[in-house]
C-alpha cells in the first residue's frame, strides 16, 4: 500500500503531537536563574533600534529550551529509537522490539481515554498519527515505499514498476505452484525458509541502498520485496487446494 508525503494535515499533527507530549509529559524543570546582573541596562555601542530581524531571534532564544523542533517524517517521532532520522543518515534497518517499546510508551502518554475535552480530540489525533507512523516502520516493504515516497517515487501504485528478470519472474512462478501443489501444510516449512532467507536479503540490500542514496537500486529491490512479501502472505494463509493469487 502506498505511503504518500506528508501532506499539511500530517505536519501539523506532527507539530501537534510534539507540543502534546511535552505538554502532557513530567513538569520541566527550569534552569536555575542567572546570577543578578547590573540593574542598570547597558547601552549598546549603536544607538540604532533592534532590527524587526533581532527582534525576533531574542523572541526565539526566549522560548523554553524544552520546545521541540518541528518534525519532517515519521523518524521524528521515535527519537530514542531513530534518533539519527532516516537514511542516509540513519540505518534503514530498524530494531523492531526497541521500536515497539517506544511506541507503546507514546501511545500511553497519548491514549485518548486520559484526557477530556479539547485534550481528547487531540490525542485521539495524535495516536492516529503514532500508529500510521509504527505501521509504516516497523515492516521493510512499507518502509522502503516510505522513504521512496519521501524521493518522489511511488513503487507501491506504480504498474511500471515490475521486475523484468526474466529468472526472478520464473522463480516466483514455481513457488507459487510448489504452495498450490503442497499437499500438507509440513510441506511448506521449506519453502517459507527459503523465503525469509530472500526478505533478509532484501532489506540488506535495501539498506546498502538507501545508505548510498542509490534510489534507483532502493525502487528495483523494493519491488522484488514486494513478490517476496506476497509469497510469505501466500504461505500464511495456505489452505490445500486453494489458488494462489500473487498481487504484484
Amino acid at each position: 500500500m502506498s505511503r504518500p508525503s506528508p501532506t499539511l494535515n500530517s505536519k501539523r499533527f506532527f507539530l501537534s503531537f510534539h507540543r502534546y507530549i511535552s505538554m502532557t509529559s513530567s513538569p520541566l524543570t527550569h534552569h536555575p536563574h542567572l546570577p543578578a546582573q547590573a540593574t542598570t541596562p547597558q547601552r549598546h555601542p549603536s544607538s540604532r533600534p533592534r532590527s524587526r530581524l533581532s527582534a525576533r531571534h531574542a523572541s526565539t532564544s526566549d522560548a523554553p529550551p524544552s520546545a521541540p523542533a518541528k518534525p519532517l517524517s515519521h523518524y521524528d517521532l521515535f527519537p530514542n529509537t531513530l534518533p539519527q532520522g532516516p537514511p542516509p543518515r540513519g540505518p534503514f534497518v530498524i530494531d523492531p522490539r526497541q521500536l515497539r517499546k517506544e511506541f507503546l510508551q507514546l501511545q500511553a502518554r497519548a491514549h485518548p481515554d486520559r484526557h477530556h475535552g479539547p485534550d481528547k480530540a487531540r490525542a485521539e489525533g495524535t495516536s492516529a498519527l503514532i500508529n500510521e507512523a509504527y505501521r509504516t516502520l516497523q515492516d521493510p516493504l512499507p518502509r522502503a515505499q516510505y522513504l521512496l515516497s519521501l524521493r518522489g517515487i511511488d513503487v507501491a501504485e506504480d504498474e511500471t514498476a515490475k521486475v523484468e528478470d526474466p529468472d526472478l519472474l520464473m522463480e516466483v512462478l514455481e513457488v507459487r505452484e510448489a504452495i498450490e501443489g503442497a499437499g500438507q501444510e509440513s510441506e511448506l516449512e521449506g519453502m517459507k525458509a527459503r523465503n525469509d532467507a530472500r526478505m533478509v536479503e532484501s532489506e540488506g540490500i535495501l539498506d546498502e541502498a538507501f545508505q548510498s542514496d542509490d534510489t534507483e537500486m532502493a525502487k528495483a529491490e523494493a519491488v522484488k520485496l514486494r513478490y517476496w512479501t506476497n509469497i510469505k502472505e501466500a504461505l500464511d494463509a495456505w489452505e490445500k487446494g486453494k489458488p494462489v493469487v500473487l498481487v504484484h
